[in-house]
Parts: C-alpha cells; sequence; structure tokens
C-alpha cells in the first residue's frame, strides 16, 4: 500500500467496482432486512442532514448484509411537484415564455427533459457518500409502476369513504396559485402594526361604560371586509350584555352579531376580537362552532373581489346574504387595499390607534410570498378513520420509536389530526383520477374508460381534474409502491414491511404519520417496524444551518475539501443585500481562512456515527472530522506496519504450530470484547457508542499498545519461531477482523486495507462488504491475560510520565526500583522483564529490601507497588530548578497581568463578552500552568 493514505485515490474507483458488481443488490440466505431512503427531491442538492441521514442507514445495511441477512436498501427520488415546476418555469421566463404559452401537454415534456438532463445531482451525491443502495431498483415517484400505484391508491380511498372534495380553508400561496402544506410555510419574524379600530354597535345598543361601539384589534385590517362578527369571551363581564347584539361593519354596512367564544383573550387588548372565518384559520374554527357564513373576499392573487363569495360551511354557496363590497377596492392588491382601509377609518375617526407589533408572518418557503389562508375547493383524506389504526399499532408495539419519547409527539399530533388536503394547483405531478361533467358530477376512477363504463355516462363530454396530488401522498405509499403494490410481487412478500424508518423528528407529521396510515389500511401492514428519529445538524455553535447565517456546510466540500474563494463565492451567492453578502464573507473567511481541507467520505461518516446520540440535535465540530482524518490515518499506518511484518513471512495460517503471549492473547480478549460492545449498540441504535468503542479499541489499544508491545517479539532473533509465528498471526488476523468491524462505518479504507491483506490472513472473497460479520468468542475472553497487561501499561505510563515531568530523554535507560511489590506483582515483573527491558528502557530492575532505605527518586504506583527512579545521574537538580524559577516568574506575571484586567471594573463594563471570554480563558490557563510547575519544582526540591 502506499505509506500515505490518500482518501480520493481509493474511494470512487471502489464504489464503481461494488456497483458494477452487484454487490448493493439483495444476495443473503437470511431473513430480510430492508430500508427504504427518504426520497430526496429530484431538484436538490445534498446537505448535512442527508450526509447524516445516509451515514447511519449505510452503516444499518452493511451491518446487517455482513450478518447474512437478505438485505434491501431501495433507492429514489421524490418528483418535489412546486420545486420542480419552479425550476422549469425559470428556465421557461428567461427565454420570454411560461408554461400557458406551451399548454400542459407541452410543458410536462419539458420537465420531462430537464428531469433527465439535469435531475440526478443528488444521486451522484449519494454515491460519493459511499450509500450502498440497490441501484438496479431505483424509483422515481413520477415513473409508470408507481403512478399507477398512486392511482390505485386513491381510487381505493375514495371508494372506501376516506377520500372527498371540500371547500375548505387552505394555505394559498399567491404567487404559485396553489394551496401548499404546513411543512411548506416558514414563519417569520417581523416587524407589524396592530390597527386598534372602532366598530359601531347597531339598533342604539351601548356598552356598560356607556360606549356606542366596540374597539377591536388586528394585524389585517384589509380582511375586515370579510368579517362575520365580533367575538367576546363569554366570561367577560364587560360585554355579556351585548352578546346576541350588532355592530354595524363599516365601510361595508353589513350587520354581523356580537358572540360569545372561549377562543378570545379577555386580557388581550379590549378582549373584543373580530371573525374572518374565510381568511383565517383560528377564525375558520370559531365559525364553524357557531355556523356563521363565510365572505371570501380575495381572488386567486389576493386581489379584493367587486363582491364577495359567501359559502356555509358545508361548502354550498349562501344566496341569502348581500357579498356587495366598496367599489374602490375592487382588484386592488391586498396590501394595497390594507392602505386604503385604514386610511378610510381614519378619515371616519375610526381609527383609535397603531401600535407596533411582533408578527410571525407566513411565507412560501419556494415562493417567498406571504400566504394567504383562502377558501377554495380542494380534495382531503378524512383522517381520523386512519389515524385510529395509525395510533393502535404504535401502542401495541408493532412500530416502535428510537427514542421512544418520540411516540408522544406522534400520539399527540394523531390525536388530534385533522384531515389533509391533498390537492395542488400544478401541472407537475401525479394528476387526481377524477372526471367531471358538464353539470359539475364528479366521477374517481383508474382512467376515464372506467369511468364511462362504470357510471354509464356514454359519449357524453368529461374533464379531468387539472390538479396533481400533494407530493406527500404519492410518498405516504414509498414502502410498498416501490415494490410494486397493488400486485403481489415477490419484492412486495418478502421486503415488506420494511424494518426500519430513518428520519427527523421534523416530518413525523408529515411523512411518517400518513406512511403508516397509508400503509396500515392499504396493505394491512405496518410499513416499518422501527422508526428511528434523529436529530438535526446543526452548526459548532448550536445554530440551524442557513443561507441567511452563513454556516451552510457541503458535505461534499468537507470530502473533497474547497478554496476560501469558492466557499465565500458559494456561501454568498444568491444574497440579495450586500451588506449581508460582505458578512458572511468576512464571517467564513475567519472560520476558513484556507477554506476547507479534504478529509475524505469515511472520515466524515464516521464524524457523523460519532456524533449520531439518541433524537440530540447535533453540533457538527469541524474538529471532530479532523480528529476522524487522522484516525484514518492511524488505521492506514498500522495496517502498513502489520505488511511490513507479515508480507512474506509464515503467520501460522496454515496449520503450523504457533505460541500466543499474554500480549497476543491480550488483544485477541480485547477484540471479543469491542465485537460484543459494536454489536450491542448498533443493535440497540446507538451509533455514537458503536463508534466510540471502535474508536478506543483501534486508536488506545491495537495502534497506541498492541503494535509497540509485539515489536520486541518481532524484532528479536533470539524469539522462538513459534512465538514470532504467533504474533504474525495475531496481527494480520485482528486487524482483519478490525476491518471488517468497522466496515460499515468506514467502507472505503477498510475495503482498501483487506484487500491487501485477506491472502495473508487466510481470508477469500471478492468484496469485504459480503464477508461475515464478527462474532464474538467468549472462550477466546482471557481475563488473566487481560489483568497482566493492564499491569504492564500501568507501569511503562508511570515512567513515561517520570520521564516527562523529569525531562529526562525516552531514549535514555534508566534503572528502577519496586517496593511493596507482592509475588503477582513479582512474577509479571519476571514474565515481562525482556519487553519492558526494551520497550520503557530500564538498564536494570531491583526489588528493594526490607527495611532498605531508597535513594533520592521519583515515584509511580502500579495498584500498590511503587516504581521508584532514582534520580542521582539523571537530572541537574540545580539547573532544573533554576529553569523552574525562570518559568515561574513568568508565569506568575501573566496571572497577574490578566487578574488585573479582570478586576478593573472600567474594562469589564466596557469590553465585549468574547473579548472577556477570551481573557477568562486565557487566565485560567496560567493558573493551571503556574499550579503544575509550583508542583514539579517541589517534587524535584525534594529529591
Amino acid at each position: 500500500m502506499d505509506k500515505t493514505y490518500q482518501p480520493h485515490a481509493i474511494e470512487t474507483s471502489w464504489y464503481q467496482t461494488w456497483e458494477a458488481n452487484n454487490y448493493f443488490a439483495p444476495q443473503g440466505a437470511g431473513d430480510s432486512y430492508t430500508i427504504m431512503i427518504p426520497p430526496p427531491n429530484v431538484t436538490g442538492s445534498l446537505h448535512m442532514g442527508h450526509g447524516f441521514n445516509n451515514a447511519i442507514m449505510d452503516a444499518l445495511i452493511r451491518f446487517r448484509r455482513m450478518q447474512g441477512r437478505n438485505t434491501l436498501w431501495q433507492p429514489g427520488t421524490d418528483h418535489a411537484g412546486i420545486a420542480t415546476q419552479m425550476v422549469v418555469e425559470r428556465q421557461l421566463a428567461a427565454s420570454g415564455i411560461s408554461r400557458h404559452d406551451l399548454g400542459r401537454e407541452k410543458f410536462l415534456e419539458k420537465v420531462w427533459e430537464w428531469k433527465e438532463e439535469s435531475g440526478g445531482t443528488i444521486t451522484r451525491q449519494i454515491r460519493r457518500l459511499g450509500s450502498s443502495v440497490d441501484w438496479s431498483r431505483e424509483r422515481f415517484t413520477m415513473d409508470d409502476g408507481l403512478s399507477e400505484s398512486v392511482k390505485e391508491a386513491f381510487v381505493r380511498l375514495h371508494e372506501d369513504g376516506l377520500i372527498y372534495r371540500g371547500k375548505r380553508l387552505v394555505n394559498w400561496d399567491t404567487k404559485l396559485h396553489t394551496a401548499i402544506s404546513d411543512l411548506e410555510v416558514e414563519n417569520h419574524d417581523e416587524k407589524g402594526s396592530l390597527w386598534n379600530l372602532r366598530y359601531p354597535l347597531a339598533d342604539g345598543a351601548k356598552t356598560a361604560d356607556g360606549l356606542d361601539y366596540l374597539v377591536v384589534a388586528t394585524t389585517r385590517p384589509e380582511t375586515m371586509l370579510g368579517d362575520s362578527a365580533v367575538a367576546v369571551n363569554p366570561n367577560d363581564e364587560r360585554y355579556q350584555a351585548l352578546i346576541g347584539k350588532f355592530i354595524e361593519l363599516p365601510l361595508v354596512g353589513r350587520r354581523i352579531p356580537i358572540i360569545a367564544d372561549d377562543y378570545c383573550d379577555p386580557e388581550f387588548g379590549t378582549g373584543c376580537v373580530k371573525i374572518t372565518p374565510a381568511h383565517d384559520f383560528n377564525d375558520y374554527e370559531v365559525g364553524k362552532r357557531h355556523n356563521l357564513p363565510l365572505f371570501n373576499i380575495f381572488d386567486k392573487n389576493a386581489a379584493v373581489l367587486a363582491s364577495a363569495q359567501i359559502f356555509n360551511f358545508n361548502g354550498s354557496v349562501n344566496s341569502e346574504l348581500d357579498g356587495s363590497l366598496p367599489a374602490q377596492y375592487a382588484g386592488l392588491d391586498r396590501f394595497e387595499a390594507r392602505k386604503q382601509i385604514v386610511a378610510a377609518f381614519d378619515a371616519a375617526g375610526l381609527l383609535v390607534s397603531v401600535d407596533d407589533h411582533a408578527l410571525k408572518v407566513p411565507k412560501g418557503d419556494r415562493s417567498g410570498t406571504t400566504i394567504e389562508p383562502w377558501l377554495t375547493d380542494q380534495w382531503y383524506v378524512s383522517t381520523k378513520p386512519l389515524a385510529e389504526k395509525a395510533i393502535a399499532v404504535v401502542e401495541n408495539g408493532d412500530i416502535q420509536f428510537v427514542p421512544k419519547q418520540y411516540e408522544n409527539m406522534y400520539f399527540s399530533w394523531m390525536r388530534d389530526i385533522q384531515d389533509w388536503c391533498i390537492s395542488r394547483q400544478l401541472w407537475w405531478g401525479h394528476r387526481i383520477p377524477a372526471w367531471y361533467d358538464e353539470a359539475g358530477q364528479v366521477y374517481v376512477g383508474r382512467d376515464e374508460a372506467e369511468v364511462r363504463a362504470k357510471h354509464n355516462l356514454g359519449d357524453q363530454p368529461l374533464r379531468q381534474d387539472d390538479d396533481v396530488l400533494d407530493t406527500w401522498f404519492s410518498a405516504g405509499l414509498w414502502t410498498f409502491s416501490t415494490l410494486g403494490w397493488p400486485e403481489q410481487t415477490e419484492a412486495l412478500k418478502t421486503f415488506h414491511p420494511t424494518d426500519v424508518l430513518v428520519t427527523g423528528f421534523d416530518i413525523i407529521f408529515f411523512w411518517v404519520a400518513r406512511m403508516i396510515m397509508l400503509s396500515t389500511h392499504l396493505t394491512g401492514q405496518v410499513p416499518f417496524k422501527t422508526v428511528y428519529v434523529h436529530g438535526l445538524v446543526r452548526d459548532g455553535q448550536g445554530q440551524k444551518m442557513s443561507k441567511s447565517k452563513g454556516n451552510v456546510l457541503d458535505p461534499l466540500d468537507l470530502i473533497d475539501g474547497i478554496e476560501l474563494d469558492a466557499l465565500m463565492a458559494k456561501r454568498t451567492g444568491g444574497l440579495m443585500q450586500p451588506k449581508m453578502a460582505e458578512k458572511i464573507a468576512k464571517q467564513t473567511k475567519a472560520e476558513f481562512p484556507e477554506g476547507i481541507a479534504s478529509y475524505g467520505t469515511d472520515a466524515l461518516r464516521f464524524t457523523f456515527c460519532s456524533l449520531a446520540s439518541t433524537g440530540r440535535d447535533i453540533k457538527f465540530d469541524m474538529g471532530r472530522v479532523e480528529g476522524y482524518r487522522n484516525f484514518c490515518n492511524k488505521l492506514w499506518n498500522a495496517a502498513n506496519f502489520v505488511i511490513e511484518n507479515t508480507d512474506g513471512q509464515d503467520c501460522g495460517i496454515n496449520g503450523e504450530p504457533v505460541e500466543l503471549s499474554s500480549v497476543d492473547r491480550w488483544i485477541i480478549s480485547a477484540l471479543q470484547r469491542t465485537e460484543q460492545e459494536v454489536t450491542r449498540q448498533l443493535d440497540n441504535f446507538r451509533f455514537d457508542l458503536a463508534a466510540q468503542a471502535l474508536y478506543e479499541f483501534i486508536w488506545d489499544e491495537y495502534c497506541a499498545w498492541y503494535l509497540e508491545l509485539v515489536k520486541p517479539v518481532l524484532w528479536d532473533a533470539e524469539a522462538s519461531s513459534e512465538r514470532q509465528r504467533g504474533t504474525r498471526r495475531t496481527l494480520i488476523r485482528v486487524l482483519e477482523a478490525t476491518l471488517r468491524l468497522a466496515h460499515p462505518f468506514m467502507p472505503f479504507i477498510t475495503e482498501e486495507i483487506w484487500q491487501r491483506i485477506k491472502a495473508q490472513a487466510g481470508v477469500a472473497g471478492e468484496t469485504i462488504m459480503l464477508q461475515p460479520w464478527p462474532v464474538a468468542n467468549e472462550s477466546r475472553i482471557d481475563a488473566a491475560a487481560e489483568a497482566d497487561i493492564e499491569w504492564v501499561k500501568a507501569l511503562m505510563l508511570g515512567l513515561r510520565q517520570i520521564r516527562g515531568e523529569m525531562k529526562i530523554s525516552m531514549a535514555k535507560r534508566i534503572d528502577i526500583i519496586v517496593q511493596n511489590a507482592n509475588s503477582e506483582d513479582l512474577r509479571r515483573l519476571a514474565d515481562n522483564e525482556p519487553l519492558l527491558n526494551k520497550l520503557a528502557k530500564l538498564e536494570s530492575v531491583r526489588v528493594l529490601a526490607a527495611g532498605e532505605e531508597a535513594p533520592m527518586s521519583a515515584t509511580a504506583l502500579v495498584g500498590d507497588m511503587q516504581v521508584l527512579v532514582p534520580m542521582a545521574g539523571l537530572i541537574d537538580k540545580d539547573a532544573e530548578l533554576a529553569r523552574l524559577d525562570k518559568e515561574i516568574q513568568r508565569l506568575s506575571g501573566e496571572v497577574q497581568r490578566v487578574g488585573g484586567k479582570l478586576s478593573n471594573e472600567g474594562f469589564v463594563a466596557k469590553a465585549p463578552a468574547e473579548v472577556l471570554d477570551k481573557e477568562r480563558a486565557k487566565l485560567a490557563e496560567a493558573e493551571q500552568a503556574l499550579g503544575k510547575l509550583v508542583e514539579q519544582r517541589e517534587k524535584i526540591a525534594n529529591l
């Protein structure tokens, strides 16, 4: 192997080899084990959440594959209705045309062209992460098979009375002209206003204070054109006499009732609330409770209508009421209408005050426009009947959440579930399989021919619904539609239910719950047995990564590296405000003055696994990636050492007699315990603890100790051939087993090394990923050898500490004296004397006789045994004391200087928090160093 570890030299080629040889396909003889990849958007590119999610899934799949399970990791992408349509519409706009110019059919052809040319970015990136998905089964939510599944699911749910069409309030994107889900709405904190408006009482009514009006507060004055009532709290004594009376709605002249509802907070404002059921979700619920009419005052652009559309809560048109609106507002955009309505209130003496008010403004995550609650006809899934089964399968343990606390989040939402709006006013997506006749009657079927035949419609004209289904609807079928449902395919029989869903907590409602509802109803099976919920990947300070904060990291930049200029351009690209771009560029330069180094895939994956504690958000620390890059280097260098000492040598793999030393037995024993621990933690989804156990074994035991402890045997010409053969066999076989143990976390480096050592280790096979998972052999756990080597390690560490403290060269041989040694200590000294002499550079070992006075020595403890290192001739005591005095004087001055700054009230009051923190850290560091030097001086002075 190359002397230096270069991840790029091995990663791409190995992935191509794996994929070309179809190693990712199901092929185990054991029970099936299935994971469905959460389908990323076809428009997307890799972010840290994808990187983390994929590292966890691949660790599980590789682990179970090596255990002999018949594993399937199903890949695929989501058609991402809104996002994809926007991408293609932008391209058309650049050419001066719109989708309406093309028409639906031609526009969809353009979308498919884009998908074929540019839609594979994220799948190429997933390959770069080393994800061992079965690409031969890759699916797309708009491919023919999945489209048929979606159609079948819709029809069956409709036939079961669980899908209906109705007029309800939705999140309406006024730019994209479609309903969107709550997940596609971002709430932005903005400074706004609270307008306090007078609403005159009708019929001469008066308040308890003798006023002929009520004051209502609103953040959206324009919606007053659609008010249906004014509400007060039923227990608010100020207004009890007015309940049932009427308001004369200003500007409109409509009489609206005063109603009592607990929704009103008597402590907020005046305690009076205007109720606009057609333009506010909370008001909608109040209106439903009181059966108020719904006055829809906006068109699809959120411009004011000439006359309000009036509906009842059953969706029927209310023709009894007058929907006339003031003519001067017709056609005005909602925000322009707001200005003019406020001005009209002011002119009429009805504007009481305008107060500053902090708002959460809902914005479409794609369009950036303010979302309008709007009353439209949409298709809905009746979710309560589905939720009952979905709750039961979690309660009875058919599905388990890890960590378990997320069950409570799931139950909370499911027990208060609302019907699901599944229609979107887009062209790209699964078109709803419903047709309308000229009278507006709707018919649902798998295709038009079925509809005509089923309902005896003959040749009368039919029009298919223009809407498409919410992307989450097809995603909800993902675990079984990808396996061929509704056909009872072998794949469906073999791999469903799936075993684990790996996902973030933020989509438990939007995806996890819907998959459970749809799968239990349509297939009679749960979609998965375990839901492993992980946290969000945040930056090192715990902040959410976002473009506006300039703290986004691209996992591919960590894998391949990126220069500073390119990183700054990437982080500031698309930012509209020059000042923000300048701030982020400066921040990036301070954080990464030389850009981001190349760490390779294995180091990044191991970092993700090491951070995957149950359910917590992840603070991504760049220092960890660097540390695990060093870990990969350590493993690489260890492998080179093993190869150098075993290549072409007799390693006893053909049955030749071998002798295992206590060092060999110890590392074999430690390996068994590590195999137990890694397996146990992976079984329990504790990837962090599994990674920790593996790291500690490789770095602390195998590399730091075992490779050092075996050198005397390997390099001793007088050592027996059986002993050398045993050590070589242990070296190579422990390394080979360790590589298999590490493979799920670090697939590339383990494959590269394994291919190089497999023959010498006596192992056959084409790839490490199809090798058996290491299973601990408890008979090889050797407590006696472990105790012996722990004793050796303690002795050597004690001697290293003395050398370090006393500035004794590691190359200089020393004499040691032992005191209070028991028989076991003496045995261990005798058994390991050659090893200690060579590695600890001992000149002699002497046992202090009873009653004998010890010479001036530095001391270390190994259990109850004292290890004395006589100082005579090893150090110049006076010179060392002088050196220490000089350093103590310097540090004392530093402590006094920094301490003086921090005790200065003026400095503390004016200095920024980060400066104070830096000075306090500097003081603590200086004090700690000073304490150590004083302690060291006392030791030497007493020698």
